[in-house]
């Protein structure tokens, strides 16, 4: 009887492992295929300028009032009416945001009046040091943020889609 019921659990076994294994896999080939994110996805945030260069951040603080995990450091400074660095009378001296405390919730997106922070598709932002997952502005602040999709949906294309 023993044996018997031995045999049926070798069977039974057998039969899972034979019905998942011509199935198709769920699992895609990361670093070659890129993640499908939904539509409404909050990843790693951008700095964005205007057309001319000027940025759009005027340092009013408001996005790090509005971060509910105080990730995010504005120190505004007065602009130089001779050489600006944004179209207002202040502009961001400082900017930094602390990606570990961030919780990607999108209000300093919602609470900048400039649209000057944008929470981007991007997601993978691993690193090997706590200091350098502080981004400031020389790893936020993007030119040409059409230009940058453009870039990277063409190196999406140039990888082969497959799954494992």
């Amino acid at each position: 009887m023993n044996v018997l019921r031995a045999a049926w659990g070798i069977v039974t076994g057998h039969m899972v492992t034979l019905k998942y294994l011509f199935k198709r896999k769920s699992t895609i080939d990361y670093p070659r295929v890129p993640y499908p994110h939904p539509e409404r996805f909050r990843g790693v945030h951008e700095l964005r300028k205007y057309d001319d260069g000027l940025e759009r951040c005027i340092g009013c603080e408001l996005c790090a009032v509005a971060c509910p995990a105080n990730a995010i450091t504005v120190i505004g400074a007065e602009n130089d009416p001779a050489a600006p660095t944004s179209p207002g009378q202040r502009y961001g001296y400082r900017y930094e945001i602390d990606m570990l405390r961030c919780i990607f919730c999108g209000w300093c997106e919602e609470a900048c009046p400039t649209d000057a922070i944008v929470l981007t598709p991007k997601f993978d932002i691993a690193d090997y040091t706590r200091e350098r997952l502080v981004y400031g502005k020389d790893r936020l602040v993007v030119t040409d943020p059409f230009k940058q999709h453009l870039a990277n949906t063409e190196s999406a294309a140039q990888t082969e889609p497959g799954v494992i």
